[in-house]
């Protein structure tokens, strides 16, 4: 039988990603590497389960040589911000970050990447065993009324987004009538999200992937946290990029983006 290592985040993604692999019969061994990971949830799915904190490399990897994992997966939110409130690192996560010039997202996740495989685990992309969460391009929901100026701010937004990708600052923009409200950058999009409500309503929210993402990791995600932010700041739109975005908790997520006049819109 298959094993792989899922390293976990917090977030409804590990568990669906667990689910799935269970069913095609393999043996799941999950690391949760956050305090909000999933861990009841996963366990149901896993073989065997681990909580480690993210800051203790050495023990992750310890952790999945210890069992024969020669396949991982990463999915799930990670706050990057815990780099610079505390975060107790072990030496060798210390030293990864050390040699790094730069420590965007797409640096630090390499790293990690090349760290394991030096011990012979390899990464999949995070798209295995999950190809029904990705979002096809169209209107999502037809029921709402396009209109041109909502379709030019998507379509602006989609580009502003796009361009702060290339630049790996992050996968979110907010925009509205035309002029960029709000960018994502460490927060994350729940926070820059809800951030873009304290300026203007009625906005457009854009999520996209890098122009050259590594499907490894950090593919764009929305789910019903996501709608519930837009609701909570009176968006009037959602932007994403056909097939290169995870979308969970779609009948849920479209229920409420209907009822709140929210109109979601898959695009390349």
């Amino acid at each position: 039988m298959r094993r792989i290592g899922l390293i976990a985040g917090y977030g409804m993604l590990p568990v669906l990603w667990a689910r799935n692999a269970q069913k095609k019969g393999v043996q799941v061994v999950t690391i949760g590497i956050t305090p909000e990971t999933k861990e009841d949830e996963l366990k149901k799915y896993s073989h065997c389960y681990y909580q480690i904190s993210i800051g203790e490399l050495n023990q992750i990897i310890e952790t999945l040589k210890k069992e024969k994992i020669e396949n991982a997966i990463m999915l799930g939110k990670v706050q990057k911000v815990q780099l610079y409130q505390g975060l107790k690192m072990d030496e060798r996560l210390l030293n990864l970050l050390k040699n790094l010039k730069e420590k965007n997202d797409d640096a630090i996740l390499l790293a990690l990447v090349e760290e394991l495989a030096n011990e012979g685990i390899q990464f999949l992309k995070q798209t295995t065993y999950m190809e029904e969460f990705i979002a096809r391009e169209g209107n999502l929901t037809p029921e709402l009324n396009l209109s041109p100026d909502l379709l030019n701010d998507m379509q602006f937004g989609f580009k502003m987004a796009k361009e702060i990708g290339r630049l790996d600052i992050g996968q979110t923009v907010v925009v509205k009538d035309g002029a960029v409200i709000a960018v994502e950058a460490i927060e994350g999009t729940d926070r820059a999200i809800l951030r873009s409500g304290e300026l203007a309503r009625g906005a457009v929210v854009a999520k996209v992937s890098k122009p050259r993402q590594d499907f490894r990791f950090d593919i764009p995600t929305i789910g019903l946290t996501t709608m519930k932010n837009l609701v909570a700041v009176g968006a009037r739109g959602l932007v994403v990029e056909a097939d290169r975005t995870f979308f969970i908790q779609q009948k849920e997520v479209l229920e409420l983006a209907n009822e709140n006049g929210i109109a979601v819109v898959a695009m390349r």
